[in-house]
């Protein structure tokens, strides 16, 4: 189809040709402007965006130091800060270039350029900058920071601050990157922007559809969280059985015997108000990972908001349903349970991450189901095992991205695969419908089973490894004695809570020192 500078300039010859050729000048110049001010709208909607994913990290610390008990406050509040802190300096200075770096030394694996938001190359700039993507830097920051925070919960009242810090720096400095590169940049190895165009390895002919994240993001830091649950062992008193899988893996010997009621969150409103803000963050998550919001992004972005709906509310109606059905299993008293019901909540929200764009709304609320059920087996897994997840980290972030990754491939339909991606998962001029494209002995189900097993192998091993040297150098867990007493007063960060009279851990010995506000 003819555009309106080429019509006018075949019509030249008809009409006034200086009249004809001004008003091409004008029409060109529009284009310009356009495409100027096109430019400029989506980096706002970046901006935007990047503002309400860092926003989440409220929602995480009101969620972590509702759940934790109040001796340990302070100390989880304190870690949630300095995720946003580090993470932003070391996005700054290696994240980025090993997740989107464009340099002779990238390879499929792994990214390299654009350190410390370095241009490597023309190609590497902002339009209207002249300069680095700073906008597609800071979205992307939120990201990781995201993925950081997730395993602080995981490992809450029992990890030292020094051990903290190292596995946050390799978590955002190395480990979350690969995935990164391997998920959504043009050369990883199971990215759908990977075009060919470069000379990049690619499995198969297609990409994984990972829209917001469930396994880049989420998978990552569940995983990592798991690790870390496993080598810490349970909190001092968590669990009762003998010879548990985390003691085997530690060879730590846990103290058994205290009342579950003793680890309940200290703050059902603090949890409440934290997953509000993170539902209510996860529109910028999702949404916003169109990029941009002129064209037909617009549309997208609208539909994902649907299905993003859809998946937090049916998340925690599935998680509510199925947990009242094994407590009426197993005969307790308790019939509905606040913290299923929030943690459901989030489960959906990382279920429907991975294809918000691709389904349709009758999709999201089967997905959001089967992730509020998921989470709820996940959960009772962990405990059967003996693995202590104070936040339920690994059930709700690992187990339910897994799902969230996969069920792409059972519901994700051509019209919205082209709507979301436009050509770049075309096989041989065909779009992809789930299970249902054998073409070429494939479809998008093994692709999408294929990176969720990666992420999971790498995060988990790359995790485990960092903590396992770490507990050998016996810079880990903390005494038996800082634990009892709380890592508010072990790491003399002081009390959360001044001027209320607050109780003191149940295993805290008498002759003990105290800190000041449970004395």
């Amino acid at each position: 189809m003819a555009t309106p500078t080429q019509t006018l300039t075949q019509t030249a010859t008809l009409f006034n040709q200086d009249l004809a050729l001004r008003l091409i000048g004008e029409i060109e110049g529009l284009e310009e402007r356009k495409a100027s001010v096109d430019e400029g709208v989506n980096i706002a909607w970046l901006l935007f965006g990047a503002s309400l994913v860092f926003f989440m990290q409220a929602g995480f610390a009101m969620l972590e130091s509702g759940t934790v008990r109040t001796w340990n406050v302070t100390s989880i509040l304190f870690k949630n800060t300095m995720d946003g802190v580090l993470s932003a300096a070391l996005f700054w200075m290696c994240g980025w270039g090993f997740s989107y770096g464009t340099s002779n030394a990238e390879t499929s694996f792994i990214g390299a350029g654009q350190f410390f938001l370095i241009s490597a190359s023309p190609s590497d700039t902002n339009l209207v900058s002249g300069g680095p993507d700073h906008a597609g830097w800071l979205f992307q920051w939120a990201f990781a920071a995201t993925a950081a925070t997730i395993v602080s919960g995981a490992v809450a009242e029992r990890c030292r601050l020094g051990a903290y810090f190292v596995y946050t720096i390799l978590l955002i400095a190395i480990i979350y990157p690969v995935v990164v590169h391997w998920g959504w940049s043009s050369c990883g190895w199971a990215s759908a922007f990977n075009d060919g165009s470069k000379d990049c390895f690619k499995f198969g002919q297609l990409g994984v559809i990972d829209f917001a994240g469930s396994g880049v993001v989420h998978m990552t830091g569940g995983f990592s969280a798991l690790a870390g649950s496993v080598m810490l062992g349970p909190r001092r008193g968590r669990l009762t059985g003998e010879d548990s899988p985390a003691e085997l893996a530690t060879g730590y010997r846990f103290e058994k015997g205290v009342a579950d009621d003793q680890f309940n969150p200290h703050s059902i409103p603090q949890q409440a108000l934290g997953v509000f803000i993170l539902w209510f963050g996860w529109y910028g998550f999702n949404c916003v990972s169109t990029l941009a919001i002129t064209g037909g992004a617009g549309a997208v972005a609208a539909k994902v908001a649907a299905t993003t709906t859809m998946g937090a509310a049916m998340g925690g109606l599935g998680a509510l349903i199925f947990n009242r059905i094994l407590v009426a299993f197993k005969k307790r008293t308790t019939a509905y349970d606040i913290s299923t019901l929030l943690n459901g909540i989030l489960g959906g929200l990382v279920s429907i991450t991975a294809g918000c764009a691709v389904v349709e709304p009758w999709a999201a609320v089967v997905i959001g189901i089967v992730g509020g059920m998921t989470y709820v087996g996940a959960s009772a897994m962990l405990k059967g095992l003996e693995i202590d997840d104070p936040l339920d980290a690994f059930p709700v972030h690992g187990a339910c991205g897994i799902w969230g990754v996969i069920s792409v491939g059972i519901f994700a339909n051509s019209q919205n695969v082209y709507r979301a991606y436009g050509t770049s998962l075309l096989r041989d001029g065909k779009y992809l419908d789930g299970f249902y494209d054998q073409a070429d002995g494939g479809n998008q189900f093994d692709v999408q089973l294929l990176f969720a097993l990666c992420v999971a192998l790498w995060s988990f091993s790359a995790s485990f490894i960092t903590f396992y040297i770490l507990s050998k150098l016996n810079l880990l867990r903390v005494s038996a004695a800082d634990e009892d007493r709380g890592l508010d007063a072990a790491e003399g960060m002081g009390e959360a809570y001044t001027g209320i009279e607050l109780a003191a851990s149940p295993l805290a010995k008498k002759d003990e020192p105290q800190p000041a506000f449970l004395a």
